[in-house]
């Protein structure tokens, strides 16, 4: 058996606050990868949880895109 949890996505709400920080820390020239271990950890999340978040605020163009 995996010892890998499975972690249930976060509200739509929480999931656009993850988004924001992600951007605003991009946006502050923190680099891509650092970012997403920087917002994962700020939010007790998994940085793969990170990265479909980022995917969806993208493709539904999230404030503050």
């Amino acid at each position: 058996m995996s010892s890998q949890r499975v972690e249930e996505a976060p509200v739509e709400a929480r999931r656009k606050e993850i988004f924001m920080a992600l951007v605003e820390a991009q946006d502050q020239e923190v680099g891509v990868a650092r970012s997403r271990r920087l917002i994962a950890e700020r939010f007790s999340v998994a940085e793969s949880l990170v990265r479909a978040i980022e995917e969806e605020g993208l493709d539904h163009e999230w404030p503050p895109l």
